[in-house]
């Protein structure tokens, strides 16, 4: 049977988190290569870390398509992001690229000649479904936790008042409860954020980030008995690849359905 009555979390991290900042360059290294040629083909990980970023991978792409070029644009990618500290800067960071043509035993197997089926080097198995739970047609509690963090980064981008005192690393967390099998209020909210003001303690945060968190839940959803977790743990000044490293693709649960689909 199902369930109608309980909780569910789920979370979601911001463009500043050390594997989102990868996951960001991997993506901004497969677009500049499709960009040059739609049938490029790509195979892109990334590292972060203080200081650092490690682009490998495999190619077969154009040579238009320079390690300079890649270069400027990781940055680029890092400087939109608002990565501007001493620990991990789009200007000073030193970006190591290490692309090479994909093996050719692969490539026997992907490529179609006359009436052969064309393969893939990869294999996964992809799901998804449609909830009418919010208007992306996404389960609530993965939506709103995506929708807190990048309505803050809206705001520390746009410098709108204390925002710009925020850091481009991020986690929010949202817990809702449901009710005859509907989504009706939010019960517990965490949100962790970087911020460059090291004078600012969690009391100091929730009241930059509270107005933005309770614009972008539904009305009503908070209320007294909501239970409130901002900057637990305290100071959060050292964040993104500084504060720890960040690989492609590990956020897979944040990027699809937050738990409300498991993956075994």
């Amino acid at each position: 049977m199902p369930r109608s009555d309980y909780l569910f979390t789920s979370e979601s991290v911001s463009e500043g988190h050390p594997d989102k900042v990868s996951d960001r360059i991997s993506d901004t290294v497969v677009d500049a290569y499709l960009a040059a040629m739609p049938e490029a083909r790509l195979g892109v990980e990334t590292l972060t870390t203080t200081n650092r970023v490690v682009i490998a991978g495999e190619v077969r792409g154009p040579d238009s398509v320079t390690f300079k070029d890649l270069e400027e644009l990781t940055r680029e990618a890092v400087r939109d992001i608002g990565y501007e500290q001493s620990g991990f800067h789009w200007k000073n960071n030193d970006v190591a690229i290490h692309l090479h043509a994909q093996s050719a035993d692969i490539a026997q197997g992907v490529d179609a000649a006359g009436n052969k089926d064309e393969g893939a080097g990869d294999q996964g198995i992809m799901f998804g479904y449609a909830a009418d739970e919010t208007p992306a047609l996404m389960p609530a509690p993965i939506f709103y936790a995506h929708k807190i963090l990048k309505d803050l980064a809206d705001a520390r981008k746009a410098k709108q008042g204390d925002a710009a005192k925020l850091g481009p690393d991020a986690k929010s967390q949202v817990t809702v409860r449901y009710a005859n099998g509907r989504p009706v209020e939010v019960t517990q909210i965490v949100l962790s954020t970087q911020h460059l003001d090291e004078s600012l303690d969690s009391a100091d945060v929730r009241a930059i980030v509270e107005p933005y968190i309770l614009k972008a839940l539904p009305e009503g959803w908070v209320n007294e008995g909501t239970v409130w977790h901002v900057n637990p743990t305290g100071k959060f000044v050292i964040g993104g690849p500084d504060g720890d490293c960040g690989l492609t693709g590990r956020k897979i649960i944040v990027d699809t359905y937050g738990g409300a689909a498991p993956i075994p």
